[in-house]
């Protein structure tokens, strides 16, 4: 198994990962990122959203008058 380096471009920001061969001859433009930084732009991250679902509350009349006297 090859061992391979991750680059980041300072101008555009792209991300890539390149045998090492490859990282050695790289220009100026490309800086050495952690692994990490690569996984998170290269991989979707499944969010999952959880909704409350809130009955209306309905207070009878009585209920009402009560709240008014105090």
């Amino acid at each position: 198994m090859d061992n391979m380096k991750c680059l980041k471009s300072s101008k555009t920001g792209e991300i890539i990962r390149v045998k090492n061969e490859k990282a050695d001859q790289a220009t100026s433009e490309w800086k050495f990122i952690p692994k990490s930084e690569w996984k998170a732009a290269t991989r979707k991250v499944s969010v999952k959203t959880v909704e409350e679902i809130q009955e209306p509350v309905v207070e009878t009349i009585s209920e009402k008058q009560l709240k008014r006297k105090k």
